[in-house]
């Protein structure tokens, strides 16, 4: 049976598929694919601006048009979804906050690279209701669940690139002069807390981050 299987597999004959069939393939997964990035991409809007419980497969495929079977073959659940929607937010805040910043020196000036990159994200947002994680995660806080690990680990993964920083500008041989886990707590609460200022159209919300992350660098050195 397990013969037959095989069979079937690569065409039947004990043969493999030829190169044709083999195109044909790599094709599929390739549509296959680009069809499931553009769906989790809009997830994303749809979720910074109602929260991935407004998330359905029925409506993904109704606002790109695509059929309802064809992204239910994508992503099976609306948990799966979420996850994929999720994964997309991630990327796209490493690609475009985390990611330019490391060409800065570990320290003072990554951070404060991070900070630019963050207020440029948060002022021009990259998804249509803003931070991601502001829209999600006070929704999930206190749901257990695979979404709620994926944001939980989302938020610790940016907490500690904030730490290390911290770290790094207090002094690697030197006793720190701060608690750069606090600090980073703050720094981040602060962001939070300038994401929903700049969506209600406070100007200064920038400037208070800036200041607030200046303060801990100089209580660092």
């Amino acid at each position: 049976m397990e013969s037959e299987r095989q069979a079937a597999v690569h065409g039947g004959g004990g043969g493999v598929l030829g190169a044709e069939g083999s195109e044909v393939t790599d094709l599929r997964l390739v549509r296959g694919a680009r069809a499931r990035q553009r769906v989790a991409r809009h997830a994303v809007d749809i979720a910074s601006l109602e929260g991935l419980e407004g998330l359905s497969i029925g409506r993904l495929a109704a606002d790109l048009g695509l059929s309802k079977s064809g992204v239910q073959t994508l992503f099976r659940t609306k948990e799966n979804l979420q996850l994929a929607a999720a994964e997309w937010a991630r990327r796209e805040f490493e690609r475009t906050v985390v990611r330019p910043a490391r060409s800065a020196p570990a320290g003072p000036a990554r951070l404060r690279e991070l900070t630019e990159h963050w207020i440029a994200y948060a002022q021009t947002p990259l998804f249509a209701g803003g931070c991601f994680w502001s829209a999600n995660l006070p929704a999930y806080d206190s749901r257990p669940g695979a979404v709620r690990d994926a944001l939980v680990a989302h938020r610790e993964a940016w907490l500690k690139l904030l730490a290390d920083q911290l770290r790094q500008a207090a002094g690697a041989d030197a006793v720190p002069s701060l608690d750069a886990d606090l600090a980073a707590f703050q720094i981040d609460a602060v962001c939070t807390a300038a994401n929903l200022a700049m969506r209600l159209g406070d100007d200064s919300a920038a400037g208070k981050v800036r200041r607030v992350v200046e303060g801990f660098l100089r209580e660092a050195r």
